[in-house]
């Protein structure tokens, strides 16, 4: 297992394993946290399998088929990790498995992993992440036979660009967060934040029953652009029991408006929402006409924030102690923003956290009245 910080050199760490894996191996199984990041990471990244290969060994990469081919027979077949499914079956005698700790889920793609791995004399497996103390990574820490290698952000730094020491290296030093990202440390909960991974993983679910209502929040950004904070999109749903469920974080940065409305509305679209909720502290009516000019007819809740985040967040957060609310799978970023939140301390905006609330928020008063059965 190699944990490293973000830019550490894991990645081109992991390529050169499976390079050195294929003149004894002939089926090989390369697993990202989905297609796209196994194929753009690994596969054809900076640091991947194409560009680390010399050029009298460079495999044939057959996007088609999911699968890198060498000159001595050796395959090497692209899993995406948000289906664990697509693992059954397959036989493998290596494999590579790129940001496990992010997985959505993990340890059922683990599990698939495990069964299909048993060619050969010895087969083996490494993992390739920064760390994150969820359960499954934690367990094959402690696992005996699980070899770690540790690298950090400042042991690349030759390779990396000085702006970026400059402006995010600097922001993060000394921070918990920077500690885990930048120094490869597996942290646990932040005593003075209001969520604990150990109540997120209690709700934990990888289905979601029939919700009686959905709805997808944005905490949309004051600027667009590469330095922009993110733009929070997620979407939640109510059940009829008064369980609420958090189902995707589609959450990114660099949006402009046109585009955070368009992956809003196209969520809001799959999932068969009810309604779209949005700050307008920043954004006025524009936030409201820009997702109209996309989806005139959609139904839309503007809301202000007229106190403090930690004031908030806390009921939303009191929901999870209760045990009333369920991720669907791993949301690993959004976690984070969640289990790293101090109020009056954390200085970014917590902008996926800040989506999630409003979210709830609003189906809290959706289910406001409602009757319930409970059983007794």
């Amino acid at each position: 297992m190699i944990l490293g910080g973000r830019g550490a050199g894991k990645t081109r760490a992991g390529a050169e394993w499976v390079r050195a894996q294929k003149e004894h191996c002939q089926h090989i199984a390369l697993v990202g946290e989905t297609y796209g990041d196994a194929r753009s990471v690994m596969v054809e990244g900076p640091s991947g399998l194409l560009a680390i290969a010399p050029p009298n060994d460079r495999p044939h990469f057959e996007p088609s088929r999911h699968r890198l081919v060498w000159g001595n027979g050796a395959v090497a077949t692209l899993y995406s990790a948000s289906d664990p499914e697509s693992l059954r079956g397959p036989q493998f005698d290596a494999a590579w498995c790129d940001e496990l700790a992010k997985w959505r889920y993990g340890q059922a793609c683990w599990d698939m992993l495990q069964f299909g791995l048993r060619l050969g004399e010895r087969p083996r497996q490494v993992v390739t992440t920064t760390p994150r103390p969820v359960p499954l990574l934690k367990k094959l820490m402690a696992d005996p036979h699980t070899v770690i290698s540790r690298a950090s952000t400042y042991a690349n730094r030759a390779n990396l660009a000085q702006a970026f020491f400059d402006s995010v290296v600097t922001a993060y030093e000394g921070t918990r967060l920077g500690r885990q990202e930048l120094n490869a440390e597996l942290l646990e909960d932040n005593p003075d934040a209001l969520w604990t991974r150990d109540i997120i993983e209690a709700g934990r679910q990888l289905t979601a029953p029939a919700c009686i209502r959905i709805v997808v929040a944005i905490d949309p950004p004051v600027t667009s652009g590469p330095d922009a904070d993110e733009c929070g999109i997620v979407a939640v749903g109510l059940d009829a029991q008064g369980g609420f469920y958090v189902l995707e974080d589609l959450s990114k940065g660099g949006l402009k408006p046109a585009e955070w409305a368009s992956r809003a509305i196209g969520v809001f679209d799959r999932l068969k929402a009810d309604r779209v909720v949005a700050e307008v502290n920043q954004g006025g009516e524009m936030v409201e006409a820009v997702l109209r000019q996309i989806a005139p007819h959609v139904s839309f809740r503007a809301v202000r924030a007229t106190k403090g985040k930690a004031i908030r967040a806390e009921p939303v957060a009191a929901l999870y102690e209760q045990g009333r609310v369920h991720h669907l799978g791993q949301l690993a970023r959004l976690e984070d923003q969640l289990c790293e939140f101090v109020p009056g301390v954390t200085r970014k905006s917590p902008d996926r956290m800040d989506a999630l609330v409003w979210g709830i928020t609003d189906l809290m008063g959706a289910g406001a009245g409602r009757p319930r059965v409970r059983n007794l």
